[in-house]
């Protein structure tokens, strides 16, 4: 695009046909500018409007119980939204002296995960594995398990609320998970946000963005937020697709060189506040998802190093029926284990050690 002179990067444009875009690349004579929408309607010598606003969504409580896509526009059928503040969806990661280390537990109700691999609030635990592996199935299992915490919760900040982002997901899972939800009164405290496989790569690149901007309305107003990014592999290809578009070289993989910082800034918003600043949470559970278990590919290497400890799924477990199919082995968790509760640290005892000689002989 021509003639934008004073954009700023990152700023929202609209063009002749209604559709938004983001600019991205700021050269000397043009701005790339990547579509959120259908490019068929977009013709050679259309006028292009820049609309002075970084990118926002709508956050607050009204947020509760709906289905809305990656600009945050309802998508349920139900109307639009009540009121509702405005955020902005690519903001700076809370400071060090905002932040508190993690010493609340953020129960998921699986045994596996909360006695092994605990995880506290304001924590970044990833969930890793091949496909069909039941990573998504924690996920959603933890959201449904909090309506029993929810509802036994006597004062608003024990309270979590979950946003769940699906990011290049088939409609039909999105829309089994919108089914889901209601059926266990879970969709009471949950957004969904959801970037599907037929939405443009843009859409599939904001979408974890605008779902954090609206769990760090939570986190900012001294309540607990969960956010799930399923998966973040996918966001990954589709800016990847984006970079090459706009001819930004390539690198391992062909992903371009700051796909880290895509995930580190991203996953650094999730944070403990300190009691001066509101003591809020929101804690961050990414899902990669990684080909034939080979951890050491590219983006599962960037990514571990961002979390504060992995939940690993195996194919194989899953096959023999355990399932959540975790390996406790590889299994870890940094910080969680100062959240524990001491009555489930008296039980977990040693029982990692235990599992670990009893793999070994079996």
């Amino acid at each position: 695009v021509y003639g934008l002179n004073e954009i700023q990067a990152g700023e929202m444009v609209e063009f002749a046909s209604g559709v938004k875009g983001i600019a991205l690349n700021l050269e000397n004579e043009n701005v790339g500018i990547v579509v959120f929408g259908s490019d068929t309607a977009i013709k050679e010598g259309d006028l292009v409007k820049r609309t002075g606003s970084i990118v926002d969504v709508p956050a607050g409580k009204a947020m509760l119980g709906r289905v809305v896509d990656a600009l945050g526009v309802p998508i349920d059928g139900r109307g639009a939204l009540s009121d509702h503040e405005r955020r902005r969806v690519e903001v700076k990661a809370p400071g060090i002296i905002e932040r508190k280390s993690v010493h609340e537990p953020m129960q998921t109700g699986l045994k596996a995960v909360d006695s092994l691999v605990p995880i506290g609030r304001g924590q970044r635990e990833l969930i890793i594995g091949d496909r069909q592996t039941g990573k998504t199935a924690i996920a959603i299992d933890t959201i449904l398990n909090q309506k029993q915490m929810n509802s036994r919760g006597t004062s608003e900040s024990e309270t979590l609320y979950c946003v769940y982002v699906a990011i290049g997901q088939k409609r039909s899972t999105v829309a089994q998970l919108v089914q889901i939800l209601p059926e266990a009164n879970a969709l009471e405290y949950s957004i969904l946000v959801a970037a599907t496989a037929s939405d443009p790569a843009p859409l599939q690149f904001l979408a974890p963005y605008s779902g954090c901007a609206m769990g760090e309305y939570f986190r900012d107003n001294g309540m607990h937020a969960l956010i799930i990014y399923d998966d973040l592999s996918k966001q990954a290809v589709a800016y990847r697709q984006m970079s090459l578009l706009l001819r930004r070289p390539p690198g391992r993989e062909a992903f371009p060189g700051d796909v880290f910082y895509l995930h580190s800034r991203l996953l650094e918003r999730a944070a403990k506040r300190s009691d001066q600043t509101g003591a809020g949470s929101s804690t961050a559970l990414p899902v990669i998802e990684t080909q034939a278990g080979d951890v050491s590919a590219y983006i599962p290497t960037n990514v571990i190093p961002i979390t504060d400890g992995q939940i690993c799924s195996e194919t194989e477990l899953f096959y023999r029926g355990i399932r959540p199919a975790i390996n406790v082995g590889l299994s870890v968790s940094r910080v969680g284990s100062a959240a524990q509760l001491r009555a489930m640290k008296q039980v977990r005892g040693s029982s990692k050690l235990e599992l670990a000689q009893y793999r070994e002989v079996a």
